[in-house]
């Protein structure tokens, strides 16, 4: 049995130490939005936050989860009261077929919960990892740099997890 922190509730799942995270996410817990894109950390498709930090969830096993807080695209924001990168997503129609969006918007949160307002080339390098196939970059970006602005996503990780 593995004991695992994911969105700020605790779970406990049986499955084999070394599965990735991806399959306990998406099979064990209904949490559909890190999607399975290429198996080898190259596509971003299935990026979550691990204590904060970008992974990709198809390569890290699940028993590296142990004692650490993860994060999906699902504890960002609901479909009635979407996290303010998701809403920038949908304002600026940064959306084509939606693969990779979950771990783009999960990408671009820990970029902006630790840098305020973050230069052009920090956003672009950070968001090096994550590959869009439709092209929606610019929009993408856009959505990134307006969020940015307000710099409400740090401020948000300074005051801590919401209780």
């Amino acid at each position: 049995m593995i004991e695992l922190t994911v969105n700020g509730a605790t779970h406990r799942v049986d499955v084999d130490p070394a599965t990735p995270l991806l399959y306990v996410l998406r099979n064990e817990l209904a949490l559909n939005g890190a999607k399975f894109g290429c198996g080898m950390g190259q596509c971003g498709a299935c990026t979550v936050l691990v204590d904060d930090r970008p992974v990709f969830s198809c390569l890290y096993p699940v028993s590296s989860t142990a004692g650490r807080r993860v994060r999906t695209v699902e504890g960002f924001g609901t479909p009635a009261k979407p996290g303010p990168l998701q809403q920038a997503f949908i304002d600026r129609q940064a959306v084509q077929c939606g693969y990779c969006i979950a771990g783009m918007i999960v990408r671009a949160q820990a970029l902006l919960e630790r840098v305020a307002h973050p230069t052009e080339q920090q956003i672009r390098e950070h968001m090096n990892p994550s590959l869009c196939r439709c092209g929606t970059h610019m929009r993408i970006l856009d959505a990134i740099r307006a969020v940015a602005a307000t710099g409400e996503l740090h401020r948000a990780a300074e005051k801590g997890p919401a209780s």
